[in-house]
C-alpha cells in the first residue's frame, strides 16, 4: 500500500491532461483484462439500454474504464495538491443554488450520484461551504485512514459512519447548515430499500433522500460531478419544489427520473461496474 501511495504522490505532479491520458490507457488495458466487472457493466448497460447496439454499448464501457482509471489516479490529487490546485481543475457552476438557501438559514442535503468525477469535486466543493458526508470503512487500514484524512484535510467535514444512522447527520447540518453530501444512488440490499424503477428496470433503491429531507426539513439541491476534457465541472441545480411528499415511492422515482436524464447526457461517466440491479423482488431470476 506504502507503494501505491508513493505511486498516485507522483503522479499528481503530472499535468492533468498526462493524467487523463494514462487513464485512458490504464482503462483500456482494466477492460481487457477485468472480465468479470465488464461482463458487470455489459449487463447494466444491456439492461438500461437495449435500443442500444452491442458495438455502442462495449464502446461506452471501454470510455468508462478510463473515467475510472481517472478516478483512481486522481487521488494522488485529492489527497495532497493543493486548494489553489483544486480550484483550477475544477469549475464550480451555479454555487448560488446552494449559497443563497444556506444564507436564509435553510438546511440543504445535495443528491450527489456516482459519476467518476466525485471525488475531485466534492473536494472542491468543500473550499466553497462545510460538508457533512457518510462514510463506509475500507477493509484495508492504511487504505481507510488515508481515504479518511483526504476528505477532511480542510477541517471543513463532519465524516459520519454508515453505521451510525440518521441522528448525528441532521444534527451536524443544523450546527452550522452544513449541506449534506448525499449518494443514494446504489443498491445497498433489501432491507429499508424500495423497488423503483430505473431506466425501466426495477431497483431496489433506498428512499432515504425523501425521508431524510423529511425529517431534517431540508431542501434538495442535485449537484453533478462531470469530466470536461482533461478538467472538470460540479454542476449545481435549483432546489427541488414540492418535495418531499407523503409518498416515498414516488420521491425516490422522481430522483432516479432526474439521475437517468444526466446519464444520458454523459453516459459513459456513470458508475457502470456496480452491480446495480443485484437485489432482485421475491421470485425473479438474478441478472449477474
Amino acid at each position: 500500500m506504502k507503494l501505491a501511495f508513493a505511486l498516485l504522490w507522483l503522479i499528481r505532479l503530472l499535468p492533468m491532461p498526462v493524467i487523463a491520458r494514462l487513464g485512458d490507457l490504464l482503462g483500456l488495458l482494466a477492460y481487457l483484462l477485468a472480465g468479470e466487472r465488464r461482463r458487470v457493466g455489459l449487463i447494466n448497460l444491456c439492461l438500461c439500454f437495449p435500443e442500444w447496439s452491442e458495438a455502442k454499448r462495449r464502446r461506452v464501457l471501454r470510455h468508462h474504464f478510463g473515467m475510472m482509471m481517472r478516478l483512481l489516479l486522481e487521488y494522488g490529487i485529492v489527497w495532497w495538491s493543493s486548494p489553489e490546485r483544486l480550484r483550477r481543475l475544477v469549475r464550480v457552476k451555479n454555487l448560488h443554488y446552494l449559497t443563497e438557501l444556506r444564507d436564509r438559514g435553510e438546511d440543504v442535503i445535495l443528491f450527489y450520484p456516482h459519476f467518476t468525477g466525485f471525488e475531485l469535486c466534492a473536494l472542491r466543493l468543500n473550499l466553497e461551504v462545510p460538508l457533512v458526508s457518510v462514510y463506509s470503512h475500507q477493509k484495508n487500514p492504511a487504505l481507510d485512514r488515508q481515504i479518511y484524512r483526504g476528505r477532511n484535510r480542510f477541517n471543513r467535514a463532519f465524516i459520519v459512519s454508515r453505521q451510525e444512522g440518521l441522528r448525528p447527520i441532521v444534527k451536524a447540518m443544523r450546527a452550522e447548515h452544513s449541506p449534506f453530501l448525499y449518494l443514494p444512488d446504489q443498491d445497498f440490499g433489501p432491507r429499508d430499500s424500495l423497488f423503483v424503477d430505473f431506466f425501466g428496470v426495477k431497483a431496489a433503491t433506498v428512499p432515504g433522500l425523501s425521508r431524510i429531507s423529511k425529517l431534517a426539513r431540508a431542501k434538495v439541491v442535485p449537484a453533478i460531478a462531470r469530466r470536461v476534457g482533461s478538467t472538470l465541472e460540479l454542476e449545481l441545480y435549483p432546489a427541488w419544489d414540492n418535495f418531499p411528499t407523503d409518498d416515498a415511492e414516488a420521491d425516490t422515482r422522481r430522483m432516479n427520473a432526474f439521475l437517468e436524464a444526466r446519464i444520458l447526457e454523459t453516459p459513459e461517466q456513470y458508475f457502470w461496474l456496480h452491480k446495480r440491479f443485484k437485489t432482485r423482488p421475491q421470485g425473479e431470476a438474478r441478472f449477474y
